[in-house]
């Protein structure tokens, strides 16, 4: 394959051959480490998102065609759940990459803050409150809705029962759509978070309530987790949406 003579070694025709086909084979593998680089990089690549119904409708859009704007190719897929273990167990059996809801707990998992997201009365038009803000008489003399289920339910519930005399639930529900829905029929005033109220019906008033309690939004990821820089650009786009976040 190679021919040595005085004026030093030169290919044969073999050997020129087989050169040829050598570097097609490197031009091969170089070709295919550009396209697994391009799968898992922020020219494509996928983000796969758990999320609350409330963040997917009202904050997600806005994120995602930030990502687009500059990343056009990268791929997002939505999965809506409830409760915040399976938000955990989503994240940590790796079928999910972030978690877009209330904030994981620390220990386990890296958190990135966008909103505090306050509870807010929903009042029906036709209940005769004059005031501004609910008062406990108004928990106590009309029946309230509120939900079974997420962290912030057990912080409201220990509320009303912590005031003198403690406040009950005249129904409690699943789902903050079919609060919306039982306040825009007259059935009671519903307690909710603010980002889950939307969107709000033109029958029902939004009050304040005579405490508060938040809950923490945003982005969580499992500690010492290998992010794609897929990810990695989307959670650029809300250290961004931070500075964007509505006050609460």
């Amino acid at each position: 394959m190679v021919n040595r003579g005085r004026h030093g070694a030169s290919l044969t025709p073999v050997g020129e051959t087989i050169c040829a086909k050598a570097q097609q084979m490197l031009q091969s593998l170089d070709d295919i480490g550009q396209l697994a680089s391009q799968a898992r990089g922020v020219e494509g690549g996928q983000v796969r998102i758990v999320a609350f119904r409330s963040m997917a409708s009202n904050v997600l859009p806005s994120a995602i065609a930030k990502l687009h704007t500059t990343y056009p190719n990268i791929q997002v897929t939505i999965t809506e759940m409830d409760e915040l273990r399976e938000f955990q167990q989503a994240l940590i059996e790796g079928k999910a990459d972030i978690s877009v809801a209330e904030l994981l707990p620390e220990n386990d998992f890296e958190t990135l803050p966008v909103i505090n997201d306050p509870c807010i009365g929903l009042v029906p038009s036709s209940y005769s409150i004059e005031s501004p803000q609910l008062t406990w008489d108004h928990l106590n003399k009309y029946p309230l809705i509120t939900s079974v289920h997420g962290s912030c339910t057990h912080r409201i519930n220990r509320v009303l029962k912590q005031v003198l005399p403690p406040v009950e639930a005249e129904y409690r529900v699943r789902t903050d759509s079919t609060i919306v829905g039982m306040v825009n029929q007259g059935l009671g005033i519903g307690i909710l978070h603010k980002l889950s109220a939307h969107p709000i019906p033109k029958n029902v008033r939004v009050m304040q309530l005579p405490f508060k309690v938040f809950r923490p939004l945003g982005v969580s990821w499992p500690k010492d987790a290998l992010l794609s820089p897929a990810v990695y650009a989307f959670l650029d786009v809300f250290k961004a949406l931070q500075l964007e976040a509505p006050a609460a």
